[in-house]
């Protein structure tokens, strides 16, 4: 990603209730102008860095920095953030304009000021149309655009986002995946955004902040932490990876061998110097994901892939535009399974059949057990 000023920062936060820690250690940089997410299952402490960042909660240890000032102790009304429910809190006595005109009533601002703002945040989401309606009269998708014309008014530096598209349909949650990100872009505010919604996550994020039990697992680009998980708890929540355990054997300039049930499997370690460095004979996976790996007749139809292995069709599972394939390699009891774009004419494989996959060095990534 490009390079932009720091804005907000976790250092070593910590946050417990009673006996019950539920941060450990949180460490977390946001940068000017970007679109973070925050992703993990429930109860990982993804909504409870959100809510520290908010004011709603104080961490027990460590510090929330923006512009490299604490703000952890600082009240919620003096903290230049607004924040997005996922139950939108809109007020159902005021009218949609009275709704995004109210964090700029609250500060006494003109009320002549106060029109101009709320046309132009409704005309920004696209609800001008809407200013006299009251929040029943209105769609889920509706309901969310007032929610995000209210927290943009004010102009924050940061607006945080909880879960604000859980409630809504699976393909109205497509468009607005898709309108928030344009908005964001638009008005180059920072948006911090949490779900556990993986696609969600991809579709939307600069960055990638995957959070499990109190701790970050890994934070990157969405196209690193799809394809290059750094813990085996990243690589089983973020998608349907293989995962096959082995024992570390040689390094090989940016390749290590992992020897397996499947024989000496060959992976890309680059950027992983913890794993370049760890001795041989330790455990491991190789992590392979279902589209990486070719199918063929035989091994002759797989010139490209550093790794072959022989296997028999269990089963083939249509899912629309693609296909899995599941396979049980010869001499193993470990699935493997394969993802292939769908035929139109309806081919299917056949089970039973044998056939060979493959996969390339660059298409695997080791993670320690």
């Amino acid at each position: 990603m490009t390079s932009r000023r720091l804005l907000l920062e976790l250092k070593s936060v910590a946050k417990s209730f009673g006996a019950t820690r539920v941060l450990d250690n949180v460490d977390l940089a946001v940068e000017d102008g970007e679109f973070i997410t925050i992703l993990g299952p429930s109860g990982s402490g993804k909504t409870t860095v959100l809510r520290m960042i908010g004011g709603f909660i104080s961490p027990s240890a460590g510090e929330i920095l923006l512009d490299g000032k604490d703000i952890s102790e600082l009240p919620i009304n003096r903290r230049p953030f607004n924040t997005v429910f996922q139950d939108y809190a809109l007020f159902p006595h005021m009218t949609v304009a009275g709704n995004v005109g109210y964090g700029l009533q609250i500060r006494g601002r003109p009320k002549a000021e106060i029109r101009k703002r709320v046309a132009d945040a409704l005309n920004l989401v696209h609800l001008a149309q809407f200013a006299e309606r009251y929040p029943a009269q209105l769609s889920g998708g509706q309901r969310q655009r007032v929610a995000l014309a209210r927290a943009i008014i004010c102009q924050p530096r940061l607006i945080l986002l909880d879960e604000p598209l859980a409630a809504l349909d699976v393909e109205l949650r497509k468009q607005m995946q898709l309108f928030l990100k344009s908005i964001q872009r638009e008005i180059k505010t920072t948006f911090l955004f949490v779900t556990h919604d993986q696609e969600e996550a991809i579709a939307m994020a600069d960055r990638i902040c995957v959070m499990n039990d109190g701790r970050i697992q890994q934070i990157g680009s969405p196209l690193d932490v799809y394809y290059r998980p750094q813990t085996e708890f990243v690589a089983r929540f973020f998608g349907d990876n293989n995962l096959i355990s082995g024992q570390l054997s040689a390094t090989t300039g940016d390749a290590r061998v992992i020897n397996t049930g499947f024989g000496g499997l060959v992976c890309a370690i680059d950027g992983q110097p913890d794993v370049a460095a760890a001795a041989a004979g330790g455990n491991a996976y190789a992590v392979i994901r279902p589209e990486s790996i070719q199918l063929g007749i035989s091994s002759l139809d797989l010139d490209e892939c550093e790794n072959k292995v022989e296997a028999t069709i269990t089963a083939v599972e249509f899912s629309g535009a693609t296909t899995l394939v599941r396979t049980m390699p010869q001499g193993s009891e470990t699935e493997l399974r394969v993802k292939l774009p769908s035929r139109a004419d309806g081919t299917a494989l056949p089970v039973g059949a044998r056939v060979a996959l493959g996969w390339r060095r660059i298409d695997s990534r080791l993670v320690p057990v």
